[in-house]
């Protein structure tokens, strides 16, 4: 890979010699201007407008156009020696954990590699130190016309380092947001998760451009003379009322798509009717609960019955003790009519 940049990394009072390289390439088809009439290729001229002609790449510069119009020419040597300490150095200014960088801030993705024997030494300490702490370094280096922010870490065996954009380059979310209250349920929730889960991971080489391919079929016919492919029907959509059955169809949709038993025959996914209906019907008596009615009627019936038979023990007690007592009185009635016949 051919560097575009060439210097070193500034760990301290250890430096490195890096070269960077683009870490990513673009596979996108690319137009060409053309004259709709004849199809000729439309093309850019640099023109002098002093002179009226056209110029060479060669005979262009760098210039600085300041606020009254004027042009100040700014040559490559001028810029070789800027009183930068990151004009060919890429210092490291700090080490953080990598989640405290928000992804806002990340633009283009570089591979740093050495640059001759002596650096392999130094470049593999950084490395290991990075993977040991389980950090991301933080630099500052100059490159294309201005100083950068970037962030370095492992991977894999080398170190790629990730242009960050300055705090005042990125916008605050202001107006992005719905500004109107909507209330979020406990089953929404539960749905969208299910969905979340079934959907699932993905491994990112199993993905690519489908547009590129599209394009390469319009081109590849176009060439042949043949008609390009016509798009697909979309898929009939409608206004989605019901967000609930709409996170239901999802995840039935996306179960099926992976070959998967239907939610309803899982019963992991119900309908509105079936769960208000499921709610509204009385809940049956279980066996433990049918157990413990039985207890507690044969208790009842325990519990009369003694009170039945102490009835029947009193009423006994009652009678005997009226028997005794009219006994009682027959013989003492009987000792006082003897007594008065003696007397007599």
């Amino acid at each position: 890979m051919r560097s575009i940049w060439n210097g070193a990394i500034s760990f301290g009072l250890v430096s490195i010699p890096i070269k960077v390289v683009n870490a990513t390439e673009s596979h996108s088809i690319s137009f060409r201007q053309i004259h709709t009439e004849d199809g000729g290729r439309i093309r850019y001229r640099k023109v002098c407008e002093l002179d009226d002609r056209e110029v060479t790449q060669s005979e262009i510069g760098k210039g600085y156009e300041d606020a009254d119009g004027t042009i100040i020419p700014i040559t490559d040597e001028d810029l070789a020696h800027l009183p930068l300490p990151t004009a060919k150095t890429i210092e490291i200014v700090a080490f953080v954990p990598a989640d405290r960088i928000d992804p806002l801030h990340m633009d283009s993705a570089y591979y740093l590699a050495v640059s001759g024997a002596p650096a392999a030494k130094p470049y593999t300490l950084l490395r290991e130190a990075l993977k040991r702490s389980q950090k991301v370094a933080i630099a500052k280096f100059a490159l294309r016309g201005r100083e950068r922010l970037g962030m370095l870490r492992v991977v894999g065996d080398a170190i790629a380092m990730h242009g960050l954009l300055w705090p005042d380059e990125v916008r605050a979310p202001e107006g992005v947001a719905p500004d109107t209250e909507v209330t979020i349920n406990d089953k929404e929730l539960d749905l969208a998760d299910a969905l979340m889960d079934t959907l699932g991971e993905i491994d990112l080489e199993e993905l690519h451009d489908e547009y590129q391919e599209a394009l390469e079929e319009v081109v590849a016919a176009k060439a042949a003379g043949e008609a390009p492919p016509q798009a697909p029907e979309p898929a009939a959509g409608g206004k989605v009322l019901d967000l609930m059955a709409a996170l239901e169809s999802s995840v039935r949709a996306a179960k099926e798509s992976r070959g998967e038993a239907p939610a309803e025959e899982k019963g992991q996914v119900r309908s509105l009717s079936q769960r208000k209906t499921a709610r509204a019907a009385p809940k049956q008596a279980t066996g433990k609960k049918s157990t413990a009615t039985k207890k507690t009627a044969a208790k009842k019936t325990a519990s009369s019955a003694k009170k039945s038979t102490s009835k029947t023990a009193q009423g006994a007690k009652k009678t005997a003790a009226k028997s005794t007592t009219k006994s009682t009185a027959k013989k003492s009635t009987g000792k006082k009519t003897a007594s008065r016949k003696r007397t007599a």
